[in-house]
């Protein structure tokens, strides 16, 4: 056979500067330029600015220092994700795929941004195929479902086109190069070689609809709150100043900066452990998971193997099983992890001649070579052998521990399916190296209240033994291969599954979703990449396959299963710390476009200005959710996001709107001026979100309690030192006393409308 050359390269400079390249049309990461745009150039952003362009325009200078903390969240949140950004080209950089091409007849490893038109790309199981190409020779079975969703492999001989986007299954081939960069099947299909999964975030929908909302209504509000103000204020200058006061509250322009900065740190924090965020809303998923699916081998297992021994079957000798294993392991192809312990340990060179090679898949289990005058078939034994019983005892003796396959010989050409007249001839006996970190990161699952499911193409028996090492305890398991049994109905029943097809992992996380599940799915193999497609949130180890790190939204780049623990301690803190957090943000949306709206019909001037919110919001909402976002916690997300946020928001926000109104009704009874009235609303509204933020932060450690004090503090400095510059007035007792009540007031009416919300949200979630 001729040797293949391959392009010169000189022919390979000469179409790169043509542009004939394979150049990248995947953006994995928005630019500095456009996390500028989209950071400063938001609808809230030019509201905020008509607001202060309006109250600069009346000369209410000191009433613009709610700029300075849209500007200061905004550069704070511009500068994170801009980390965020760098540290995930860094990684993804590593994480690259590599391609290998002959040139100048040396196969070489180059990235595939590299390749030209007309190169010759060698391709093995695993390899993601990143052209669309022409196979020249070699014939492969090749999965697509990554761009047609079609999950049955394909098999592919000479002259046929690969598409760009799909993966070799097994075999192996030499493929030329037909399409490069935009002409690619999958760049014109918008998939860029890389499958990409619908983000399923709670956190992120439930914002956006409250954006949408606020969105549609601050305009007419506005209007209407404009017209009302005009006829209540004395001046012009007045109802503009009262009007901003007024929507400035409705504006939550913080909690979507703070939300894109925590999950920008989370993104920073992991890239420490080796770990490349692909997805970064998958960090919320991973704080909700309750079940995790581990594949055996590569994940618990360091995917190396090693023959440990030769039980040779009635009628064979350990020589001569020996000698066939050399012969086999010389003329197929190390394209598993059993192939490849084979051939270290086995194989020897000789001329036999080879009539066919039938190379391994995780869905039929075997492989096969075919000579002159025998085949011989390594594989599942159960699947080689359709009677056992001959020699099952012993099966039974290694099964327990170790990965046993089985070597058998046939007379007959093996023709793509193994022949009636098989007998075996020997078991192998094959060790996985359990990882040292296995054991201690199944412990923090377990302590953290998360399922484990073991999932492998291996005997059950051996995975049950692998879990044992590794402290899984309450150990039951089933050979999907034997039962015909729903696989809806096992999920839940089992915690072992062995002699599992790739289609077959995929079922079992879907039957898990279906039952209110949320599955995290670890793998490492081709076999694993329709299971990781379904997982809630996919993790893939960077020694895996190509097409395995492409469909997952973790990446583990030292191949670490030890990092697992952090990842998921990583989700759970910034997410319960986001839910903390986004009830002070929506707190103030709520009770102030409760009031923008009331006071459209109440004919009374609105009791705050710019000025004053600016001083609440700080203290009470501005500081403690930053600091709130970023501290430690790893307790596990227990119900609906959106029910969390709001049994905290809006009781406090419903308090504060009583409170303004109790406090608008106060003239009727005892003589208040109109800016006592201002102070008392300054007061109320403050208190109710200390309230707030106290139940937050039950239990207090050390950070909480020196947040709150703090707080608390800086209110006070606040409305006594700068009690000018925030237009308080000087406490008389009379109003001291007052607005003692009306703490009172205030607090049984919060922990009033907080049961009541306890009750209803536990309802709902019913």
């Amino acid at each position: 056979m001729e040797k293949i050359q391959g392009l010169s390269e000189k022919q390979v400079k000469e179409l790169t500067e043509r542009g004939l390249v394979n150049k990248n049309t995947d953006v994995k990461t928005k630019s500095i330029g456009q996390i500028i745009m989209t950071n400063f150039f938001t609808l809230f952003n030019f509201l905020n600015l008509g607001l202060g362009l309006a109250i600069f325009l009346v000369h209410s200078y000191k009433n613009l220092l709610f700029l300075g903390v849209v500007i200061c969240n905004t550069l704070i949140s511009t500068i994170q994700e801009i980390r965020s950004k760098l540290i995930i080209d860094k990684l993804s950089l590593l994480n690259e795929t590599k391609s290998r091409v002959i040139r100048d007849g040396v196969e070489k490893e180059i990235g595939i941004h590299e390749i030209v038109l007309g190169d010759v790309i060698s391709l093995r199981p695993g390899n993601q195929i990143v052209t669309d190409s022409k196979l020249l020779s070699g014939e492969m079975l090749v999965n697509e479902s990554l761009i047609t969703g079609e999950s049955e492999p394909i098999t592919k001989k000479r002259g046929d086109e690969l598409l760009s986007g799909s993966f070799v299954v097994s075999g192996r081939g030499i493929a030329e190069t037909i399409h490069v960069g935009d002409e690619n099947y999958t760049a014109k299909i918008s998939a860029e070689a890389k499958y990409l999964k619908k983000v399923n975030s709670e956190l992120m929908n439930f914002i956006n609809k409250i954006l949408k909302y606020v969105s549609i209504a601050i305009i007419p509000i506005g209007i209407l709150f404009f017209i009302s103000q005009l006829g209540e204020n004395d001046t012009f200058e007045e109802a503009v100043v009262a009007t901003v006061a007024g929507l400035i509250g409705m504006i939550p322009e913080g909690l979507v900066l703070l939300i894109s900065t925590v999950l920008a740190i989370s993104v920073i924090r992991l890239s420490k452990y080796n770990v490349l965020v692909q997805e970064l809303y998958c960090i919320e998923t991973l704080a909700r998971v309750d079940t995790i699916c581990l594949d055996k081998t590569g994940t618990l297992t360091t995917g190396e193997m090693d023959v440990s021994r030769i039980v040779p079957l009635e009628g064979f000798s350990e020589k001569e099983v020996e000698t066939v294993l050399g012969s086999v392991s010389f003329h197929m192809d190390n394209d598993n992890q059993t192939m490849t312990a084979l051939s270290k340990k086995f194989e020897k060179e000789d001329d036999k001649k080879v009539l066919e090679v039938v190379p391994f898949s995780s869905q039929a289990k075997w492989s096969g070579i075919s000579f002159e005058n025998e085949s011989y078939v390594i594989g599942a034994p159960e699947i080689v052998i359709k009677n056992l019983k001959s020699f099952q005892d012993v099966l039974d003796e290694y099964t327990n521990s170790n990965r046993v396959v089985i070597l058998a010989k046939s007379k007959r050409k093996l023709n793509k399916q193994i022949p009636d007249d098989i007998s075996p001839m020997a078991l192998i006996i094959i060790n996985d190296k359990i990882r040292a970190e296995a054991r201690d990161t199944l412990e923090f699952f377990k302590e953290q209240g998360v399922d484990i499911k073991l999932i492998s193409g291996d005997n059950p028996k051996t995975v049950a033994g692998v879990a044992k090492k590794v402290g899984i305890e309450n150990i039951k398991y089933i050979d999907l291969s034997k039962t015909k049994r729903n696989i809806l109905d096992l999920a839940d029943e089992y915690n072992i599954f062995g002699r599992v097809k790739p289609d077959q992992k995929k079922e079992i996380i879907l039957a898990l979703k279906a039952k209110g599940k949320t599955v995290a799915m670890t793998g490492d193999g081709v076999n694993d990449v329709l299971a990781l497609k379904e997982a809630d949130c996919s993790v893939a180890m960077n020694s895996g396959s190509d097409a395995a790190r492409n469909v997952s939204q973790l990446v583990l780049l030292d191949s670490n299963f030890s990092s697992m623990p952090k990842i998921v301690a990583e989700g759970r803190r910034s997410i319960n710390n986001l839910q903390r957090s986004s009830s002070l943000f929506l707190c103030k949306t709520t009770y102030a476009t409760l009031l923008a709206i009331i006071f459209v019909f109440l004919n009374r001037a609105y009791p705050f200005i710019p000025i004053q919110l600016t001083l609440t919001s700080v203290v009470t909402i501005g500081i403690p959710s930053f600091i709130l976002a970023l501290e430690p916690n790893r307790e596990r997300l227990n119900g609906k996001i959106i029910l969390n946020v709001l049994r905290r928001s809006l009781p406090t926000g419903i308090t504060i709107v009583a409170n303004i109104l109790i406090i608008m009704m106060l003239p009727w009874f005892v003589k208040l001026t109109v800016d006592q009235m201002s102070t008392l609303c300054v007061l109320l509204t403050a208190f109710t979100g200390f309230m707030l933020i106290y139940r937050i932060c039950v239990p207090f450690n050390n950070l909480r309690r020196a947040l709150f004090v703090f707080l608390i503090t800086l209110f006070v400095v606040g409305i006594t030192i700068f009690r000018r510059l925030f237009s308080i007035v000087i406490f008389t007792p009379d109003l001291l006393i007052i607005a003692g009540v009306l703490f009172v007031v205030a607090f049984f009416l919060f922990n009033l409308f907080t049961k009541l919300f306890e009750i209803v949200s536990k309802k709902f979630e019913k």
